[in-house]
């Protein structure tokens, strides 16, 4: 039998098997509340047969959020919508993580509170433009957070972190990756800073660093995971040596006793897998287009834990079961991605 269907240990939990569904947004939820509806419940209950679920990334503070109708953690209706979600994964024998994501200056004042501006490390304004109730508008030049608003943002991670486990989350994960706020701070060219959060490559990882321990002093280390991608650049992030960034930051998570560590790769030079697996010493996590084959030939070599996958878990309810056949795999209508309602979301049909 392949591996893939083995259980696995990450962090506190055994998993049933290896097949993770990665984090993925959909914005099906409301856009003034942040609550997540009974659909997305039906929609995370449809895949408990993976052996874990990381959902969508969520905010945890109304100024981390950066695309309409993406959910929050932050509010009493926020965490009762998502205990729903929890509920349904449960009832199922199923795992959930929630990513928690402040996507700092990849938003846009008209959805952040008062028509504020994006935070970030320093005052970088990013290339493109930001998907808004309004259309496409162009990014603005963001606020450079002080010593003291940083310190509020990490806290936030801290409250989010504590806020999914109130909602029945098994854990959660840190979004550091996608050109979002933990990888604003990471990158040296988002973060121009010059003081304890910038300059150096220690510098710059200090902010992941302690997110992840406030997240991990709330919840437990075992209940907490990081999701990084090298290299992929999304959102007009650079590093001018992402292979030492990553290096440093990877040692430095050795001793934190963390459930997961997340590294997904999407046209990579280096060989990340390679260079950052053996650095870490929890459950290793490796995503980033894989199929049934690549993903096993993974686990079998040793190169990973687990297999994240994307896009097939959309399109897929059941997709460790129709690996386990060996049966065809249902399409996805990326034109219904985002936003909309259950078309596209819930009724993609399993195997009968």
């Amino acid at each position: 039998m392949s591996q893939l269907f083995t259980p696995v240990s990450v962090g506190r939990y055994s998993l049933k098997n290896r097949m993770v569904m990665a984090p993925m947004t959909r914005s099906r939820a409301d856009d003034v509340t942040g609550v997540p509806g009974g659909l997305m419940a039906t929609y995370y209950g449809q895949r408990a047969d993976a052996g874990l679920i990381v959902s969508e990334g969520t905010f945890p503070s109304a100024m981390g959020k950066g695309y309409v109708h993406t959910p929050g953690i932050d509010t009493p209706e926020q965490i009762e919508g998502w205990q729903k979600v929890a509920d349904a994964v449960h009832a199922k024998g199923g795992r959930i993580f929630m990513q928690i994501m402040h996507v700092g200056r990849i938003s846009h004042p008209s959805m952040l509170p008062g028509n504020a501006l994006p935070v970030a490390p320093s005052a970088v304004r990013p290339a493109g433009q930001s998907w808004t109730s309004q259309g496409q508008q162009d990014f603005v030049e963001p606020h450079a957070l002080t010593l003291e608003e940083v310190a509020g943002v990490i806290d936030g991670f801290r409250s989010g972190a504590r806020n999914a486990i109130a909602a029945g989350f098994d854990g959660v994960e840190l979004h550091s990756a996608s050109g979002y706020l933990a990888e604003q701070f990471l990158s040296s060219g988002t973060n121009q800073r010059q003081d304890a959060y910038g300059g150096s490559v220690a510098n710059r990882a200090r902010f992941v660093l302690e997110a992840l321990k406030a997240m991990a002093d709330e919840v437990g280390s075992d209940r907490v995971g990081i999701k990084i991608s090298p290299e992929m650049n999304f959102n007009d992030i650079r590093d001018d040596n992402p292979r030492e960034t990553y290096t440093y930051l990877v040692d430095h998570l050795r001793d934190m006793k963390l459930a997961y560590l997340h590294v997904a790769l999407f046209g990579a030079k280096t060989d990340y897998h390679g260079l950052l697996r053996p650095r870490f010493d929890g459950a290793y996590l490796a995503g980033g287009g894989l199929t049934q084959a690549t993903a096993e030939a993974m686990i079998d070599a040793g190169r990973a834990d687990a297999a994240v996958f994307g896009a097939a878990f959309i399109a897929n309810p059941d997709l460790p079961e129709r690996f386990r056949r060996g049966a065809a795999l249902n399409e996805g209508d990326k034109s219904k991605f985002y936003g909309g309602g259950a078309e596209g979301y819930t009724d993609y049909p399993a195997l009968t």
